[in-house]
């Protein structure tokens, strides 16, 4: 069958070539179909162009955005500890930037003459492991607050959360300075920069600084301050003398 009849195209003279047959199409030059309908094909070019080239993908090039990918800040690693009920949970809480990770439990009547909170205290819950919290310093830092457990009990706990830690917040109560004691013992065994925060509860001291150094027998070295648990600026204020110490050690090792 050398065609197929399309109702757009009239049937061919006898003896000719049917425009949509085979060898109209790819045997010899097309002859003009009849101008009839919407199937009249327009007349061929006097001259025809040349053939589009063969298509190439472009080459995939960088994107440029010309801004630069902001670097995460530097997670540095801070403990906050001291004796029982000296407010190192109240620490860590007034300045996480995230709901702090508390492990509080009810004190009951088992930790009476074991728990000693003292006379001016309401506490009520202990820490039985940790606290955890955050706070973003700037844009290249940020701080990770471990805060251990204050009874003797846990003493075991603190080894592992001073592995990595740059620097420690000894929380100190003016008015029980015996409960402290350990706590420092600790950090000049351990080596790790420490700073005391004496917590001014209700907003005064027991005794003044001058007298505090002399009672706790920690050198010049070690920076002594107040602060007040419950008021962020203040946790701030101490959290970077923490940083400053650390620091300072850092740069005189480099210099060793």
């Amino acid at each position: 069958m050398d065609s197929v009849q399309s109702p757009d195209w009239p049937a061919a003279p006898p003896g000719a070539l049917a425009a949509n047959s085979a060898a109209a199409r790819y045997g010899g030059p097309t002859p003009t179909p009849p101008s009839i309908g919407r199937a009249t094909a327009p007349p061929p070019p006097a001259h025809a162009a040349p053939a589009p080239p063969p298509y190439r993908p472009p080459a995939a090039t960088p994107a440029t955005t010309g801004t630069h990918r902001a670097t995460p800040p530097i997670p540095v690693k801070i403990l906050v500890a001291g004796g029982f009920g000296v407010g190192k949970t109240t620490t860590v809480g007034s300045i996480s930037e995230i709901a702090p990770l508390t492990t509080e439990a009810e004190m009951t009547t088992a930790g009476i003459g074991v728990d000693d909170p003292g006379q001016r205290s309401g506490k009520t819950t202990t820490t039985v492991a940790m606290d955890f919290g955050c706070v973003t310093i700037d844009r290249s830092l940020k701080l990770y607050l471990f805060g251990t457990p204050g009874q003797t009990r846990f003493g075991f706990m603190w080894d592992d959360l001073a592995r990595g830690a740059l620097g420690a917040l000894v929380v100190v109560d003016s008015a029980r300075l015996d409960d402290c004691y350990p706590a420092i013992d600790f950090f000049e065994r351990s080596g790790l920069p420490f700073v005391v925060g004496v917590n001014a509860f209700d907003g005064r001291l027991a005794h003044d600084l001058g007298a505090i150094r002399w009672a706790l027998a920690i050198g010049e070295h070690v920076p002594l301050v107040q602060f007040d648990a419950r008021d962020r600026l203040s946790v701030r204020d101490a959290l970077l003398v923490v940083l400053d110490r650390a620091l300072d050690r850092a740069t005189r090792e480099k210099r060793a």
